[in-house]
């Protein structure tokens, strides 16, 4: 096993100039790096699979999970169960870094839900 980090990981953008690095790829566990500059957001989605967990590691994350708005500090998370409606805003004036956690993986199992 070969250490891995952000400099070594696979890339993606996605929205509004957003970054993730995918940190660990496995069919039952995903763990990413994102980023998210201000004012970004991605649509208000749920899983019917996977369970994700959503970590704060720089800036404040607003994460609204079933109509609740929960604002993440680093250092704080959220869990998201299979199936509940969220979003993820930065709202903040500095960038966004978090990592999410997915079991099974989240790629392939997300159904849009209106906001």
């Amino acid at each position: 096993m070969d250490k891995t980090s952000i400099a070594t990981a696979r890339h993606y953008t996605w929205g509004q100039a957003c970054d993730g690095w995918h940190l660990l790829e496995g069919e039952d566990l995903s763990v990413i790096e994102e980023r998210v500059p201000p004012g970004a957001a991605e649509g208000r989605h749920r899983h019917a699979r996977a369970r994700q967990f959503f970590y704060v590691l720089a800036g404040e994350a607003t994460l609204e999970l079933d109509g609740t708005v929960h604002r993440l500090a680093p250092g704080e998370g959220l869990h998201v169960p299979p199936g509940a409606a969220h979003q993820l805003r930065n709202e903040a004036h500095e960038d966004l870094r978090f990592i999410v956690v997915s079991s099974p993986r989240s790629h392939g199992d997300r159904i849009e839900v209106p906001a």
